[in-house]
C-alpha cells in the first residue's frame, strides 16, 4: 500500500517601488500598511530613520520567534503575562563578504507561579528551535531569555 503525502507550500509576495534616492516603498498584497525601505545610514548615501533591509532581516527573525513563542506556549498551556522580544542583528564582514552574522535574541517573559519556571523555559528553547525564519538562515541566533514570575499575575 502506498501512503501519498501531500505538503504544501506557501507564498508571499512583498514589492518594492523605488522612490527617490536609496528610498524605496514596500507593499503585499491584502496588507494595507506599506513600509518605506533605505540603505542603513552606515553605507554611502544611506538613510537615517527608515527600515533598512537589515533592520527588516531582524525583525523577520524576532516576530516569526514571537509568532512561534506564542503557539509553543498555548500548546504547553503556559500561562504568562508578558512576552516582548529585543533584537539585536549584527552586519558583519568576518567572511570578507558582508553578512548579517549574527541575531541576538532577547525575550522576557513574565510567568505567573514560581512552579512554571521550568515550563517557561523549555517553551522558550523549544520556540527557537521550530522558528521557521531561523531554520532558514545561515546567521547565527543566540537567544538570552530573561525570566520573571509576577506577584500581580491573573
Amino acid at each position: 500500500m502506498v501512503i501519498s503525502i501531500m505538503f504544501e507550500a506557501y507564498n508571499y509576495e512583498v514589492n518594492v517601488h523605488w522612490q527617490s534616492g536609496r528610498v524605496g516603498q514596500m507593499s503585499a498584497p491584502g496588507i494595507d500598511e506599506t513600509i518605506l525601505c533605505a540603505t542603513p545610514p552606515e553605507f554611502p548615501q544611506g538613510v537615517h530613520g527608515i527600515w533598512s533591509p537589515e533592520h527588516l532581516f531582524t525583525a523577520s527573525v524576532n516576530s516569526c520567534f514571537m509568532t512561534t513563542f506564542l503557539a509553543v506556549a498555548e500548546n504547553f498551556k503556559l500561562k504568562y503575562e508578558h512576552f516582548s522580544c529585543r533584537a539585536i542583528g549584527r552586519l558583519s564582514r568576518a567572511t570578507g563578504k558582508w553578512m548579517m552574522s549574527e541575531i541576538i535574541l532577547k525575550p522576557e517573559l513574565t510567568i505567573c507561579t514560581e512552579e512554571s519556571f521550568e515550563k517557561a523555559r523549555k517553551v522558550l528553547e523549544k520556540s527557537e528551535k521550530a522558528c521557521l525564519i531561523t531554520q532558514s538562515i545561515k546567521s547565527m541566533v543566540i537567544t538570552e531569555p530573561t525570566i520573571m514570575v509576577s506577584e500581580m499575575c491573573m
